[in-house]
Formats: C-alpha cells, structure tokens, sequence
C-alpha cells in the first residue's frame, strides 16, 4: 500500500491520510512517498481516492470479539448473541454501554480516517496538472461522497461532531477540534453531495463497485428524510425534497428488485439490479470479509469456516412478527434455522435459533472457507421505502404511486397488497416494510431514533415512543440511547471534545 507522510490528528489517533492501491482493491508493492512527490501524477489521484473507499470495509467482519457493525444492531432489541466473550455487543444488549466501548472507538477511528483521505484528495487533486477535467471531477465527486457518507453515520451515532474539511497537518491549529452542531455538520453533508450531482459527472449506474449518481441520489434522499425527523425536525420541506430525490433514482429506470431473495447474495450479480452501493470484497485480492464467522451458529459444525461465533442472530419475536407467509420469514428466505452439519451434509439440525441466511454464503460454507460476498449499504428496496414514506407526508396520505412502490417490495414477498389506508396507517405499514426489509442491514437504528419510535414486539401497537420502550428480553431504552457516547481515548486526548448525557 502506498502511504503519504502527512497526519491527522484527531482525538487520541493519527491517521495516515492517503493509502492507495494500483487497483480498486489490490494491494501493491511497498513504496514510499512525501506530500513533495506525490499528487504529481493522475495515478496517484486515483490511488488517493481508492483509500478513501479502504475504510468502508473497517467496521465489518467479526470474530470472536464481535464487530463493530452489530453496535447499531443491539441497540434496536431486534437481535441475540450467543458470543459471551465479546462484551462489546453484551453491554450494547443490555444497554449497559459506556465510552470504552471498542466498537465506538472503531467507528470514529475509520470514518474519520476516511474524511481525512477525502480531504487530503479534495486539496491535491486540482494540482494535478496532467489529469483531464472529467476524470478530476469524477474523482472528486467519489471523494465527496465518500466524506458525506463518513459523516452521516458520524452525526447520526455520536451527535455534534468535529467538522473538518481541510486537511489538518501537525502544525495545524485544528488538532483539537470541538464538536460541530448536527445542523451544520447536515448542511456539510448537503453541500458536499448537492456538488456531486452538479459537478462531478458520475455515471447513474455501473458495475465497478464505484460511487455513482445513482448512490448520491439514494444517500442524498435518506440524508433528506433523516433531516425531516428527529433531531432537526425540518418536516414538510425536507420530505419533499427526500421524496423528490428517491423518484429521481427511480424514474432512471437503471434499477430493479431482484425476482428472488436468493440474488441478493449471489456474486455475479454484486454491483447491479438491486444493489446501488456496496462494500466491495473479493476473496481473491483481500482478506476475505469475516461476516460469515460473526453470523453463523455458535460452533454447531455447520461450516467448514475454523470458528463459529454466534456473534449475531434475530430475536425470535422478531422473525415471528413478519406476516403470515411471508418468504422473507420463511426457511431460508432472510433467516434460518436449520442445516447440515460439516461432518455430514446428508442429515438436518436443528439450531435452535433464526440465523441471518441474507448473509450465508454456502459456497463459502460448505466448500471453501473463504467469503468475498460484498456488504450492501444501499438497495433498491430501500429508494422505494423512501418514496413511499416520504409520499404519504407530502400529500397527507398515500397516492397510487406510493403503494406501487411499497406494493413491489410485499409483491416479492406473496403478501396482500396494501390499500385503502389513511396517511398514520400507511405510515407505519411503510415503517414496518422497513424493518422487515432491510433487517440486520444497518437501517433499523437510524430509523427508531429519527422518528423517535420503537418497533415493539410485545404486545399493544406495533410502534410507541424510543424512549421507555422495553424490549421483549427485559432492558428499557433511556433518552441517552439516542446517541451512542464519544470515545473515552478521545477525550482524553483532547479536553474540547464533550461527551454525551448519560454517559
């Protein structure tokens, strides 16, 4: 990996700010460069940019000590785990956590990592005498998107946050950042993806993995109907424009829901139909993923894989609150319950529990103990779930047009169409498509607490207030759960960073 020697000091951490690859993932030889020599060549603005896209796969993976991405999980009262050394994910269950939490720390490690690189690219890429005006501009457009990405999971998890655009040096006068307000940190996040679409020139679709107008369109669309709710409740005005932004990515016509939940997972078809933006693993270039050890049954010998963690698995009332024949809940639609065991692949066990089956990757299972499957951070499904959410605002109840879009997603599922609704059912119908949809996909969090409401698997209704829900296994939500705490290693690096209530 080519690395540049210029830092970022944030909190506790410092960052190399540009790490590139000869290719969009393969690692190359060991070479070492100065701000001096380097963005002197247009390979080294590709290599720059590739960096950036290098800290979408850090809070992936797992083993025995969990993995980051299940942070937003256990925080819904959706999910279990059988992985008893992995305290991370137990405290975050119980709602017992604290700001020496790793998985925080990982979170604000990388992505600032990631805006940092962004930063550096953003400043030296315009240097770059020899690189044309289209490839410089796509390349900068990849790395605001890329930044406005980091930092919507940024403000959404911690709340006020550090925002910084430029580079920061060792001489800088920013190495000990406050926190940004949430409403400039959003305007940031705006402004950064509203000159994408201006400027950039990215192709709506392609199938290199790459950011796309496609996926500026959907994160500009989820960042709009994220500013409608909760915390800056900007309502009517931003509904509109996150219902404006998703018929744009539909209308495109350069997207479809797959005809099976099976195509989802399947490697030929990564980075197309369905998928408008993804994590990029290949098993043959990098490390492959470590979702399959985190995901699969705690040592039941079902995998060829060395170790089998329970890291994650659904809660069972949450698998049983999907309607009555619904693929999804079905055997092997988005869950799991059954399989052969390594030593004999002619009989069936019983696991004893709903095992995410969205993510198994069977080849990798049964044959070759290495995964590369990709790790969807947009999908189609979700673009039409916007729509139609931000639809029923807009006009005060649902249109035609919102329950074709909502209607798609249950079609695939062989349930009822739904009709007939006033706008506070059709709501929470689209709420619960949502969770149902994209479960375990990173969603469910960010949507409870923009919207302030609970999925309750108990009884009485189906949604009530975020704060005192009481999940079905004993724990209640508190109003600090709405943010997850700043990590302690950088507060105690830098005395300007607050931290949040509760913690």
């Amino acid at each position: 990996m080519r690395k540049l020697t210029s830092y970022l000091i944030l909190g506790s951490f410092i960052a190399l700010v540009a790490s590139g690859c000869d290719s969009f993932l393969s690692h190359s030889d060991p070479t070492s460069f100065t701000k001096n020599n380097y963005y002197t060549e247009p390979a080294h603005a590709e290599a720059a940019v590739n960096a950036i896209y290098e800290d979408l796969r850090a809070v992936r993976g797992g083993g025995f000590g969990g993995a980051p991405w299940l942070m937003t999980e256990f925080q819904t009262g959706l999910a279990n785990t059988e992985l008893g050394q992995a305290t991370n994910s137990l405290d975050i269950r119980a709602l017992d956590n604290s700001a020496d939490n790793g998985y925080g720390q990982t979170y604000w490690n990388s992505h600032y990592r990631g805006i940092a690189n962004a930063n550096e690219a953003l400043a030296n890429i315009p240097n770059i005498e020899q690189l044309d005006e289209a490839t410089e501009n796509r390349l900068l457009g990849e790395a605001r998107f890329l930044r406005a990405y980091y930092y919507y999971n940024l403000v959404r998890i911690f709340g006020d946050v550090p925002l910084i655009l430029e580079p920061v040096g060792l001489d800088s006068e920013n190495l000990a950042p406050e926190r940004a307000p949430v409403a400039d940190v959003y305007d940031a996040i705006v402004s950064d993806l509203t000159w994408v679409e201006s400027n950039s020139g990215l192709p709506f679709n392609n199938e290199t993995g790459r950011a796309t107008m496609g996926a500026v369109k959907t994160l500009l669309s989820s960042v709009y109907l994220t500013m409608a709710g909760y915390p800056l409740q900007g309502g009517d005005q931003y509904y509109q424009l996150a219902r404006d932004k998703a018929k744009e990515v539909i209308d495109s016509g350069e997207y479809r829901l797959f005809d099976t939940y099976e195509e989802l997972k399947q490697e030929s078809l990564e980075n197309t139909g369905e998928h408008i933006f993804m994590v990029q693993f290949d098993a043959d270039i990098v490390d492959h993923n470590g979702l399959q050890y985190v995901t699969l049954p705690y040592n039941q010998d079902i995998s060829v894989f060395s170790a089998e963690t329970g890291g994650i698995f659904a809660q069972e009332e949450f698998v049983e609150s999907y309607e009555s024949g619904d693929k999804r809940a079905e055997e092997k639609g988005f869950y799991y319950s059954e399989f052969s065991p390594a030593s004999d692949r002619s009989v069936t066990k019983n696991l004893g529990g709903w095992y995410l089956w969205k993510f198994f990757d069977e080849e990798a299972n049964v044959e070759t103990a290495v995964s590369g499957m990709n790790w969807p951070l947009f999908r189609y499904a979700e673009v039409l779930l916007i729509f139609a959410e931000a639809e029923n605002e807009v006009n005060g109840g649902p249109t035609q047009d919102a329950y074709d879009a909502v209607n798609a997603i249950r079609d695939r599922a062989d349930i009822p169409d739904l009709s007939g609704l006033s706008q506070e059912e059709f709501r929470e119908e689209v709420w619960e498509e949502k969770f149902h949809e994209l479960s375990f996909e990173n969603k469910a969090w960010f949507d409870m607490v923009r919207l302030r409401k609970a999925y309750n698997l108990g009884n009485g209704e189906k949604f009530e207030d975020y704060v005192g829900h009481t999940f079905v296994y004993g724990p209640t939500l508190s109003e600090r759960e709405l943010l997850f705490p700043i990590p302690a290693p950088e507060r105690r690096n830098n005395e300007n960073l607050t931290q949040n209530p509760g913690y």
